[in-house]
């Protein structure tokens, strides 16, 4: 009986393995036709401590090593997968020291009166005028999407307010501005040599190109099914555009698919590389083509290479443009877990301007101490050569970074604070105006009101746009008004002396009574009343005023 028992359970256990088997590979040739799953991973962006969501259910609910396992082989039967190497103990602070600050943070940029949302994206029109893509009032958050990544906010309707904004580079000043009632979430902002903009919006898993500026408002190309994620035909949150001097373009494809795509400039699909690599932890040394969320893209024309920001790998991907074809990646310990974006500038024989971003593992706290900076790496030696942050701190939530082709300024878009940044280099930055500073602090002082939550967001991001000064140009700034006054107040006060005949450089211009001119008169000791008056409460009055004047400026 024992026996019969012992066969079945072994008959048993050949079947479920069998059956296991089969199960698996199934998933495996649906993810390979681009089937999609009853559920995927929902991604949102740096707005909280965790890389990724817990308890995400893969067709029947599986657990955690069974998303890790499944996502390794997406797209491939046995993906070359290192082990996670152990990191070495870094002390992330001393060596942050040790990088240079080559870049001067303009705290005065851009104008007070320019109103931001969470900004996304950053780019340079051909004029050279500085356009930012931002969200005006729209926030992404937890229940934006749902696990397949469909939006959950349409009956908000699009944005009512103009999401593109074209900044002067020198005042900040906005010169134009476009983008209402079309854009539901914006993310991704570039502008091709014909000075076309390309856009993405995640909510509508939509790639749009528009003429300069935005001209007519309506796009001039359109690819992807609006409200509607997927993969043939498709996009699922796609995240940022490049385009080619002969207008055939890529496009980063995105939170969900992790793959790029090639397209002529007629929209015609050409090519398409990438595997996902959402593993719930990133790699030192991530495998080549594999993507956690590629999340910003630039070309580097000398070497006719792609350049992706592959975010949650906390590296940069570099691919020959022509065929996608593996090139190099860029990391280092000091950049971290998490690269949301890179700018390329061929200044000084090729660099990468590298923005990074807080990190977190997946549902725990952070294990490694990760400091939030704009980064600079040499692209032949593949080191970092300095770093820059406002007013040479951290920054809070950085997505996005540009650079000017000769590397002198950088401009850096953060959701939050909501704003926009500019940073010059120090062989040719200019001291900052008092006039500035003063304009600055009048603007800090005015009171914000809210009646309702639309006017307080408003209210919330004019008041992080505006960009104050530092500690210590204030300071300069202090005491230039107090030496000022100060010798205004001593001014008066000896002007006053001098004309009381108090000063003993003074006495020669007071001419006596009893200074002989006609001869000595008693009479012109007098009045008609007699002797004159002793004033008593003229030095009473004086010090008073003294103290007045100086208070003033103190």
């Amino acid at each position: 009986m024992s026996r019969f028992n012992k066969k079945n359970d072994i008959s048993n256990y050949n079947n479920c393995v069998r059956s296991c088997y089969n199960y698996l590979a199934l998933i495996g040739v649906l993810l390979c036709c681009g089937c999609p799953l009853t559920a995927s991973i929902a991604v949102t962006e740096n707005v909280d401590n965790q890389r990724y969501l817990q308890n995400v259910a893969i067709a029947s609910g599986s657990n955690s090593d069974r998303l890790h396992q499944m996502l390794k082989g997406v797209g491939a039967a046995e993906p070359n997968w290192p082990q996670r190497a152990k990191q070495e103990v870094t002390d992330v602070k001393t060596e942050m020291a040790k990088l240079n600050t080559t870049y001067v943070y303009q705290n005065a940029w851009p104008a007070n009166n320019v109103k931001l949302g969470a900004v996304t994206a950053v780019s340079f029109d051909k004029a050279g005028n500085v356009v930012v893509f931002h969200r005006v009032d729209r926030i992404w958050s937890q229940t934006t999407f749902n696990n397949s990544n469909v939006y959950q906010e349409r009956s908000k309707g699009p944005i009512r307010e103009n999401t593109v904004l074209g900044l002067e580079p020198e005042s900040g000043k906005v010169l134009y501005s476009w983008g209402k009632n079309f854009f539901y979430m914006p993310h991704g902002l570039s502008i091709d040599p014909e000075d076309n903009v390309w856009v993405t919006d995640v909510a509508l898993h939509q790639v749009f190109k528009f003429p300069p500026r935005g001209a007519g408002g309506k796009p001039l190309l359109t690819l992807g099914s609006a409200f509607h994620p997927g993969i043939k035909n498709k996009f699922c949150k796609p995240t940022a555009v490049a385009v080619l001097n002969n207008a055939d373009f890529f496009v980063a494809d995105g939170y969900c698919n992790a793959r790029i795509i090639k397209y002529s400039k007629h929209g015609e699909q050409i090519l398409v590389w990438g595997q996902n690599s959402f593993a719930g932890f990133s790699y030192d040394v991530a495998p080549p083509n594999f993507f956690a969320i590629p999340h910003a893209l630039t070309l580097v024309p000398e070497l006719e290479l792609l350049c992706a920001a592959d975010r949650e790998n906390g590296r940069v991907q570099c691919f020959y443009s022509n065929n996608g074809t593996f090139h190099s990646q860029y990391h280092n310990p000091l950049i971290g877990d998490r690269l949301f974006s890179m700018a390329y500038t061929p200044a000084a024989g090729g660099e990468l301007v590298i923005v990074n971003g807080p990190t977190a593992e997946l549902g725990v706290a952070p294990t490694d101490s990760n400091l939030v900076y704009g980064f600079v790496m040499n692209m032949r030696t593949k080191q970092l050569i300095s770093k820059f942050g406002p007013n040479n701190l951290q920054f809070e939530n950085p997505h996005d970074v540009a650079v000017t082709e000769d590397g002198n300024c950088i401009y850096v878009a953060e959701l939050n604070p909501m704003r926009i940044h500019k940073f010059v280099h120090k062989s040719i930055s200019k001291p900052m105006s008092l006039s500035a500073l003063k304009t600055n602090s009048s603007a800090k002082s005015e009171p914000a009101t809210a009646t309702n939550m639309s006017e307080t967001i408003n209210n919330i991001d004019q008041t992080q746009t505006a960009h104050h000064p530092s500690g210590k140009a204030i300071m300069v700034a202090s005491m230039m008004l107090l030496f000022a006054g100060s010798t205004f107040a001593l001014a008066l006060i000896m002007a006053r002396r001098r004309k009381r005949g108090c000063l003993p450089f003074g006495t020669h211009n007071r001419r006596h009574a009893w200074e002989k001119t006609e001869g000595f008169k008693l009479g012109g000791l007098l009045d008609r009343n007699g002797f004159e008056k002793l004033d008593q409460n003229a030095s009473d009055e004086e010090q008073e005023q003294e103290t007045t004047s100086l208070s003033q400026y103190a």
